[in-house]
């Protein structure tokens, strides 16, 4: 099949990353059995430090980037997908090992992707991408623990990211009392419009804590790590749980065996990337029939072409962005 597409083009020279959108052929693509036309992608933290080259992110060059994508089924090549099913395709190394979203075509695994929702369009599932997907899992692993609103307020940490900003969103809606921890008191309006009935100020979490403190959290959502997931640790009620999900505050954990045997509390680990598809159609199915279109407008701080991308995860990871960046790869 003889197609020509853009992509953006990852190369790697004198131990220096080269961003370049390029044209190429489907015959270019690795081989995997799974053709897809991708319309709409979306940048994650991750994916600018592949693109910047600030991060050891890629394994593999030449390499095109973009850990999500979602797109239209060319080739199903031999899976039980049909020609024009629109999929999801998030996680299980693309961008990273493989080659991933950031072009026009893409080649998957079958195993990969799953059906887009009837609820949901390709455009809003890239304005959740992994950072969506992330927070529905985490919001999962509450809601299976048997955590419910009648148990007290929950917590969510770095809620003006997109993790935390999505898990504000789907607790809110759920019925659940949400407290928002942020950083930035920019973002307060934004918080409780998106459903945080008390916002703190990130300082209040980040320091060093005692081995047990007030019981406060009926479950917690934590996106930042370190000092703050110590904290909110020694904070949660009895038999409560904190889905823990990121780093960005840091990778050390300085805590206690306390809070574990003297009040049954549960850290559950959230891995977005090598997740069942079974658990990966319930998070999605929960960010459908949860999330109202109008907030889709809220989380997306722009939408951008192929020839953006680079410059626009300089802005990224340099703090400039509050919101979700959405490709749009048929532009």
């Amino acid at each position: 099949m003889s197609i020509n597409f853009q992509a953006l083009v990852l190369e790697q020279e004198d131990r220096q990353t080269l961003a370049e959108v390029r044209e190429l052929s489907v015959d270019d693509l690795p081989e995997r059995e799974m053709l897809v036309r991708v319309h709409y992608s979306t940048l994650n933290y991750k994916d600018a430090l592949a693109v910047t080259g600030k991060g050891r992110v890629i394994r593999k060059f030449p390499i095109v980037p973009g850990i999500d994508l979602a797109g239209e089924v060319v080739d199903p090549g031999g899976s039980s997908f049909n020609a024009g099913d629109q999929v999801i395709s998030t996680g299980w190394g693309m961008g990273e090992e493989y080659w991933g979203g950031l072009g026009q075509y893409a080649r998957l695994d079958p195993s990969w992707p799953l059906l887009l929702p009837e609820d949901l369009d390709m455009r809003s599932a890239m304005v959740m991408g992994t950072g969506g997907f992330t927070a529905a899992l985490c919001v999962r692993a509450i809601m299976d623990h048997g955590s419910s609103p009648e148990d007290g307020p929950v917590l969510v940490t770095g809620a003006g990211g997109g993790v935390g900003g999505v898990s504000v969103m789907l607790l809110a809606k759920l019925g659940y009392e949400v407290h928002a921890v942020s950083g930035r008191e920019s973002l307060n309006d934004y918080l409780k419009q998106i459903g945080a009935a008390h916002i703190l100020h990130r300082d209040e979490l980040a320091r060093e804590c005692k081995p047990l403190e007030k019981e406060t959290w009926a479950a917690v959502v934590d996106t930042v790590g370190g000092d703050t997931l110590a904290t909110v640790i020694a904070q949660t009620q009895a038999e409560g749980i904190v889905a823990a999900c990121g780093n960005a505050s840091g990778i050390q954990l300085n805590t206690t065996v306390f809070p574990f045997i003297l009040r049954g509390v549960t850290l559950r680990g959230i891995n977005s990337v090598s997740v069942p598809l079974e658990a990966r159609k319930q998070a999605w199915e929960l960010i459908a029939n949860t999330i109202p279109a109008e907030y889709y407008a809220l989380l997306t701080d722009r939408e951008i072409t192929l020839n953006e991308v680079k410059d626009t995860c300089e802005e990224l990871l340099a703090g400039k962005i509050r919101g979700r960046v959405v490709v749009d790869l048929q532009v």
